[in-house]
């Protein structure tokens, strides 16, 4: 493993902050996709931050679970990511990325955090540390309290731990780089709508291997991207955003985890989404048993949550475009909220602007409507605007 530039030997004090910024922002600009920005700002960060190996990694942003895509660079095929958050989910460890979320500062080294023992971390002692790790540098790409990213970084061989200044950079980058990251959960012109299979059912069992699936869940898995997998003698690979919800599910029935839910919504190759959720089954004598898995198609009001998010909505905002999806008129929605007509008002002048939208009919056909199958007669404009509150013009 070699890195662009040896951190040993060239120090970040020689680097001008506002000038990395502007770098690695810049790279990031040009990206044409969440993938794509993961490579451009990786490739620009590592000028400023030497680094040996990394991992990017797409998160929902409500429940902080990883999703597509995700970029493993200079680790090999990825084939350690299964133990990697296996660790993460369940073990006691230091700097885990749901307490990075939700910290004043989401970045911060492993060496730097353990005063210099990283084996005081189980995910050091158990993965680490026996791969030749030094230092690993986590954070989290949030805008507000929403991630939408993590990232670890790794120096190997002995080399220099991250720096104070190299910490503080990564953490200037956040909110500007998750901010360009949620661009790209907006709907496209390629957005067609598809048929779409009924919900899949993947089983693993309690050693988290899995061992029965429905040709649902086959299908559903057949449009999902590229990325870390597990074999399995199922003659199918399944994909580490599966794992890892599987995992959840585990930490919350062993009680180490109840915030956000054992829940991820992945974008498929065709640009749909799909909500994977996964909950814990009981086996005999009230021993753990199977973990069951169920992929389907992310519902209208799931993705519309999404999709809010992902045009910058405010979360009074979005608390009013969902009203508004409920066929409330502006003086419904005043009451209701307990706030002025023309607050109101306001509030949906700005969702308009970051939606991009004239009307409360455009906006709940871009982010609430229901995707319109092959062969389906399309809404009428009067029915859609009805639905959002309006009557339509005579």
């Amino acid at each position: 493993m070699s890195a662009a530039r040896r951190h040993d030997e060239v120090p970040f004090a020689h680097a001008k902050v506002p000038s990395a910024h502007t770098r690695v922002l810049s790279g990031a600009d040009r990206a044409t996709g969440a993938q794509d920005l993961f490579s451009r700002t990786s490739a620009e960060l590592r000028r400023f931050v030497p680094f040996d190996a990394a991992v990017w990694a797409a998160t929902d942003p409500e429940t902080g679970l990883v999703t597509a895509p995700m970029l493993v660079e200079n680790l090999g095929s990825g084939e350690g990511c299964a133990a990697y958050w296996e660790s993460e989910l369940l073990e006691e460890n230091v700097l885990p990325f749901r307490d990075l979320a939700r910290a004043a500062v989401p970045t911060a080294g492993l060496r730097a955090a353990t005063g210099g023992l990283p084996a005081r971390s189980a995910r050091y002692r158990r993965l680490l540390g026996g791969h030749g790790v030094d230092d690993e540098l986590r954070a989290v790409l949030r805008v507000g309290d929403r991630p939408w990213a993590v990232i670890s970084l790794f120096r190997m061989d002995g080399g220099l731990p991250f720096g104070q200044e190299e910490t503080a950079l990564l953490a200037g980058l956040s909110a500007p780089l998750a901010s360009r990251l949620r661009r790209f959960a907006r709907p496209t012109a390629s957005d067609g709508p598809t048929d779409t299979p009924a919900p899949g059912l993947l089983l693993l069992d309690p050693s988290g291997e899995p061992v029965s699936v429905n040709d649902e869940a086959r299908q559903h898995l057949s449009r999902l991207p590229e990325g870390p997998s597990i074999p399995s003698q199922l003659g199918l690979r399944v994909p580490i955003w599966l794992v890892t919800t599987a995992l959840q599910a585990r930490a919350i029935d062993r009680g180490r985890e109840r915030a956000g839910g054992a829940r991820t919504r992945i974008r498929t190759v065709d640009g749909s989404w799909l909500t994977c959720h996964a909950s814990c089954l009981s086996g005999p004598a009230g021993q753990s048993g199977p973990v069951a898995v169920v992929i389907e198609p992310a519902a209208a009001a799931d993705r519309a949550v999404l999709i809010a998010e992902a045009y910058g909505l405010t979360p009074r905002e979005l608390q009013i475009t969902q009203l508004v999806t409920r066929g409330l008129s502006t003086a419904e929605i005043a009451a209701t909220l307990f706030i002025s007509p023309h607050t109101v008002r306001d509030h949906l002048k700005a969702v308009f602007g970051k939606a991009e939208v004239s009307s409360r009919g455009e906006l709940v056909a871009r982010l609430f409507a229901e995707p319109r199958r092959a062969g389906a007669e399309p809404r009428r404009a009067g029915e859609e605007l009805r639905r959002a509150g309006e009557e339509p013009r005579r």
